[in-house]
């Protein structure tokens, strides 16, 4: 039997790692196997690239950051995500190649099919089966993100420009892709969110 990889994007403060936690306790309850994960740092390798990626101040060339966050992702695919789809288990995970293609592509004004093909190579084409899109005004996501933090983020710290740039990226993405996405406004309450991501996400479990 084979899992599910269902992957979580939208920009930052759209409420990702809430919906994820959510869905993954509700699948948990279903008797399912979750595993959960996060890009980037979603294993000990990935911890280090996340430390440099987002919390190192100074400048990144933009294609050394498209890299790095490549590199952490074939990591995290092969040891991680992979095998445990292939065991029958269900991975939840924050971001993957989409927020590349964003960031990167569309954020530093970077090719996005260059990058997108570069996560392609590094995890050998695997896809999730399901991505939601939680779409957020950057403006909303700009006060929800100065409410919240607690560390310095490099992305985070960006202007209101490239976080619209991503936005775009993102609804580009889901628009290339409909039977891939799920896209859903971030200003919908949590319970109605939650709803909704469980009942594209049953339609994909096992009868």
């Amino acid at each position: 039997m084979t899992g599910l990889f269902i992957t979580f994007e939208g920009g930052d403060g759209s409420g990702k790692s809430t919906q994820a936690e959510l869905l993954a306790s509700w699948l948990s309850e279903g008797g399912h196997t979750v595993v959960r994960s996060r890009e980037p740092g979603g294993t000990d390798l990935g911890l280090e690239l996340r430390k440099i990626v987002l919390h190192r101040r100074g400048h990144i060339a933009p294609r050394a950051e498209a890299l790095i966050y490549a590199a952490d992702r074939a990591h995290n695919i092969a040891t991680k995500v992979r095998p445990a789809v292939e065991r029958g288990e269900i991975v939840i995970q924050d971001r993957y190649l989409d927020s590349s293609v964003a960031y990167q592509g569309a954020g530093r004004v970077l090719d996005p099919d260059e990058v997108g093909n570069i996560s392609l190579w590094a995890t050998e084409g695997f896809m999730p089966d399901l991505t939601i899109l939680l779409d957020l005004d950057e403006s909303i996501g700009r006060e929800r993100l100065d409410e919240a933090r607690t560390t310095y983020d490099r992305l985070e710290a960006e202007k209101s420009d490239f976080h619209a740039r991503v936005r775009q990226g993102y609804l580009a993405l889901a628009a290339a892709d409909p039977g891939r996405f799920l896209v859903l406004s971030a200003t919908d309450s949590i319970g109605s969110l939650s709803a909704a991501i469980r009942t594209r996400v049953a339609e994909l479990l096992p009868a």
